[in-house]
This record gives structure tokens, sequence and C-alpha cells, in this order.
């Protein structure tokens, strides 16, 4: 009996962060901005202890930050911070392509599926939380080229910290096609065993990523 109670609050625990993340990437709510117990849990009708938990689970994730008497707020992605999460992606991504030819037909496979997911996704013009969840599998496709669980929880982790940022930079540029294009670019050098290639463009392409995460968080909310 006891059991059952436990994970029936902890999946009401799981759909709280749930809805948490979806309006943190929405940007419903800022980097910034103080997540308060009370009004949380009013709002979506839970206790304030299944929102402290949810809280601290968004801190774990990075999301959030909590300060000594200032309470749990949405962590704020640093320039600093921006620069050592591209440098980490392009360790863990390149790991991925140089295994290409050593990964099984069913990992490269799901990279060729992300690739058409994205392309999918952004013809069809979905909103910026759609192309985000869609280009980032493309990015956690090439580390799971890897056949290592620790290197993808690494990059799930890694890409946690930014994903903030990520959506607001999906939804300030409106070029969905040529992101479209520049991943098939990287694909298409994969497919052909160019992995050199494939390494310095994935290495243009985070720079690319880099410079538009800075512009996003320097942005003021609109």
């Amino acid at each position: 009996m006891y059991e059952r109670l436990r994970v029936d609050r902890s999946t009401t625990v799981d759909r709280v962060v749930d809805a948490l993340r979806a309006a943190l990437f929405a940007g419903d709510l800022e980097p910034g901005t103080p997540l308060r117990e009370q009004p949380l849990a009013e709002a979506l009708g839970v206790a304030r202890s299944t929102i402290r938990e949810a809280m601290t689970m968004l801190v774990t994730e990075g999301l959030a930050v909590r300060e000594p008497n200032k309470g749990v707020s949405v962590a704020i992605l640093h320039p600093d911070a921006v620069a050592d999460i591209c440098r980490a992606r392009f360790v863990l991504e390149s790991a991925g392509i140089r295994a290409w030819f050593d990964a099984d037909e069913a990992a490269r496979e799901r990279v060729r599926e992300a690739m058409r997911v994205f392309a999918a996704t952004a013809k069809d013009g979905a909103d910026p939380e759609a192309l985000t969840e869609t280009h980032l599998a493309i990015h956690r496709s090439l580390v799971a080229l890897t056949g290592s669980e620790r290197l993808i929880a690494t990059a799930d982790s890694i890409t946690g910290e930014a994903r903030l940022a990520l959506a607001r930079v999906d939804a300030l540029r409106q070029d969905a096609r040529q992101q479209v294009a520049s991943h098939r670019k990287l694909i298409r050098l994969l497919e052909r065993g160019e992995l050199d290639e494939c390494v310095d463009e994935l290495r243009r392409h985070l720079e690319g990523a880099q410079e538009s995460l800075l512009e996003a968080i320097a942005m003021p909310p609109a």
C-alpha cells in the first residue's frame, strides 16, 4: 500500500517538473524569474512539498538555481558557460562522428531518422520548442554513435543547461531551412565516410551556435 502511494506521489512530482520545464522552454518563465512555492502550488493544484521536490529536480538539472535567503529562480546562462558548453558538445559529438564506422547500423539509422524528423518539423512550420527538440535530437544521435550510455547522459545534462537559451535562439532566428541544410551537410559527410571533414563542419556549426546563444542571452526579454 505504501509503495503505491510513493509511486503516485513521484508521478505527480514528475508531472510538475514537466509542466515547469515546458514553461521554461516556451519562455513563459524568463531567466532570473523567482519560482515561488505558494503561487506555483496554487496554479498547479498540488502541495507545496511537491513544488519543493520539483524545484530541487530543476536545480539538479541546471535549469534553476537555489540561493541562500533568496530561494529558487530560473537559471541564467552566462557567456562563460556558453563557451564551455559548446566546447563540451564538440568533444562529445566529434567522438560520435569518429565512431561512425564502428557504430551498429541501428545507431546510424537513428541519426538519419533524427535528420528526417527535424526536416519534416521545420517544413511544417513548427513552434520553436518543437524545432529545438528535434534539432537537439540530431546532436544527441551523434553522441549515441559512441555506444556509451554515460556519454549520452553527459550530453543530455550539458544540453539541458543550454536548452533555455536554445529555445530562445530558435524563436528569434527565422532560418529553419538554413538549419536543415546545415545539418544535412553534416549527415552527408558522415554517409560518405569523410569524417575529418565532418568534424571540421561540426566545429563551424558549433561556433555559429555559440554566437547565436551569446546573442540570445544578451538580448533583453520581450
